[in-house]
């Protein structure tokens, strides 16, 4: 099975560096030195990575082939894509690759059927889930603790505890009144 591992950025130096976006939990499995990655285009690969480090808070990869600028230059926006065998689960007790949630129904605490996980997006500060209900329409779950409280791949189900709003389109709005209104 393949998994975007990251996504190359712009040419970091002369040198043949890039800049990369991860994609991954595990970039020290996955983008380590030696490791050979698949490319989305295709024609772009496939890459062996020859050295890493991280500069300023960024993974720089070096390519073997990949001597100076204008070549890293050349890779900037391609995927890299790690070949992972389909049985293998991530390290942390809490965690997933994307096509083990991918497919799951969710639903409410209450057993309300919201929908169906047809994506993951994996944005900057959370993961999303983008579901799909049984209209057609989408809607977008944020994957942190407090809104998705359980992963049963068993049951191929995910628990949600969605805020007001969230799946519903209703936002509770607190009211507010200040002190001299509750005295009359």
């Amino acid at each position: 099975m393949q998994l975007v591992v990251a996504r190359i950025g712009r040419a970091h130096g002369i040198k043949g560096e890039v800049t990369v976006e991860v994609r991954t939990d595990e970039p020290e499995l996955r983008l380590g030195p030696g490791a050979v990655l698949l490319t989305d285009p295709a024609s772009a690969g496939p890459l062996t990575i020859e050295t890493g480090r991280v500069h300023s808070g960024r993974l720089l990869l070096r390519f073997a082939g990949v001597a100076d600028r204008n070549a890293a230059e050349a890779l900037r926006n391609t995927l890299l894509i790690a070949e992972v065998d389909p049985g293998e689960l991530p390290e942390g007790e809490d965690e997933y690759y994307d096509h083990q949630l991918i497919d799951l129904d969710v639903v409410t605490r209450d057993g309300v059927e919201v929908g169906r996980i047809t994506e993951i997006s994996h944005l900057p500060s959370q993961d999303l889930f983008i579901v799909e209900r049984a209209d057609g329409t989408e809607v977008l779950i944020p994957f942190v603790e407090e809104i998705v409280t359980e992963i049963d791949l068993e049951e191929q189900r995910a628990v949600i505890d969605p805020p007001p709003g969230l799946i519903d389109g209703r936002a509770e709005i607190a009211s507010t009144r200040d002190a001299s209104e509750e005295e009359a």
